[in-house]
């Protein structure tokens, strides 16, 4: 491997963790802000959500952008407009102040679909996949959020959070820019216009790779933002203790992706997002199931039972979903590169705005059924019934190709 599509892919990848770390930080930093304003669920889960929407409806501007300018130069603005927002939370103390500064926090979440098309033009064909595979492995940056974020809490209180993150994301953008090359080539190679984009959701395909793309990638941004206080509220812990348990969800989530886009190439993006799905079914099952108390009347008397998933039972099925996830967001987008060869960067900015919105939506959904009903496990309810209808979709969507296989097999022989 050459010294300066190495060094793009080293320093690309390392701004990427680190944006989304920044984009993910209300994971951590919303539960003493939730305490300090007295917030109730849906406006927690608002709160988290917010970074997300900006990162999600600048993801195809931003993707047109780095087309017509370049990786390097779009990258490293990002960056370093994100980097006011993020220090200022500081010094909000209203809760509309957190939100507006939140969408301002979500323009680092934008960096994926700069960075993926940035990385992709400095390698050929043969290692394209792995170099996407292993920039994408950034989303392991909501990880280190929950590392970090609580250490930083306990030591000198949730102001120092964002003054922290806003100097780390300055240092990051200069490393970037030091340790990034520009390949005139690349620039101005066209791309497709907002218009443009938008057209292919006329495709029927690209609607069903949006709906597997808003589960496997929205579910695992929206459990990310929702896991450490679901641990803080659900088991008793403390922050640190559940922000440390919530990472080893976020952590798999992000660094397997480069293994799911392996395991894509050789068994096929179907037959991968098929079993990715049934292994979300059952432990989303599971998980859904509420910490519940029973009395069976039996010929001896009564018979009480406890069922409940114990802390370490819980974490284990998280850690699943957060493996399948992430093979599955690596099997979706194996979909677009098969089958519209012609006008991936169109489909995979759509179908990535799909999945970022969904990251969007789900937490405000978790806190609203939790105000709803009253049970925390509603949000892993939510979760399991888009599953199903994934299930159910992949089903008929792809029954006429199943049924023309076994057709052709017996002639094959």
């Amino acid at each position: 491997m050459q010294r300066k599509p190495l060094s793009v892919l080293i320093s690309s990848t390392f701004a990427f963790t680190i944006c989304f770390a920044v984009w993910m930080m209300f994971a951590v930093l919303g539960i003493p802000i939730k305490t300090q304003l007295g917030l109730n669920e849906t406006q927690f889960g608002l709160l988290a959500a917010t970074p997300v929407l900006t990162g999600s409806l600048v993801r195809v501007p931003l993707g047109i952008w780095t087309d017509r300018y370049g990786g390097r130069i779009v990258l490293f603005v990002l960056m370093l407009s994100a980097v006011i927002p993020v220090a200022l939370i500081s010094y909000a103390t209203e809760y509309w102040q957190f939100l507006l500064l939140g969408l301002g926090v979500g323009l680092a979440g934008g960096s994926f679909s700069v960075g993926t098309p940035y990385v992709a033009r400095w390698f050929s064909k043969e290692r394209k996949g792995l170099a996407m595979g292993v920039f994408g492995a950034g989303n392991s940056g909501s990880a280190l959020t929950k590392f970090v974020a609580p250490a930083i809490i306990a030591a000198w209180g949730w102001q120092a959070v964002p003054r922290v993150f806003a100097i780390a994301l300055f240092a990051t953008a200069v490393i970037f820019w030091l340790f990034s090359y520009t390949d005139p080539s690349h620039v101005g190679t066209g791309g497709s216009s907002f218009a443009q984009q938008l057209k292919v959701l006329k495709d029927p395909r690209v609607l069903r790779y949006c709906q597997y793309y808003s589960v496997v990638f929205g579910g695992y941004v929206g459990l990310a933002l929702w896991m450490t206080k679901y641990y803080v509220a659900e088991y008793g812990f403390t922050m640190s203790t559940a922000a440390l348990l919530a990472a080893c969800f976020s952590l798999p989530g992000g660094a397997v992706r480069a293994v799911g886009g392996w395991i894509s190439d050789k068994y096929g993006a179907y037959k991968v997002t098929w079993y990715v799905m049934w292994v979300m079914w059952v432990c989303l099952f599971l998980l859904s199931y509420p910490q519940t108390s029973m009395t069976i009347k039996t010929v001896n008397g009564a018979l009480n039972l406890n069922l409940a998933l114990t802390p370490w039972m819980f974490t284990a099925l998280l850690f699943v979903v957060g493996v399948a996830m992430a093979i599955g967001k690596a099997s979706v987008f194996k979909f677009i590169g098969d089958e519209f060869t012609d006008n991936i960067g169109a489909v995979s900015g759509v179908v990535g705005l799909a999945g970022g919105l969904g990251g969007f939506i789900l937490p405000i959904m978790f806190g609203a059924l939790v105000d709803l009903t009253g049970v925390r496990s509603s949000a892993f309810m939510l979760l399991y019934g888009t599953v199903c209808v994934s299930l159910v979709s992949m089903h008929f969507s792809f029954k006429p190709a199943r049924a023309g296989a076994a057709t052709l097999a017996p002639r094959a022989a």
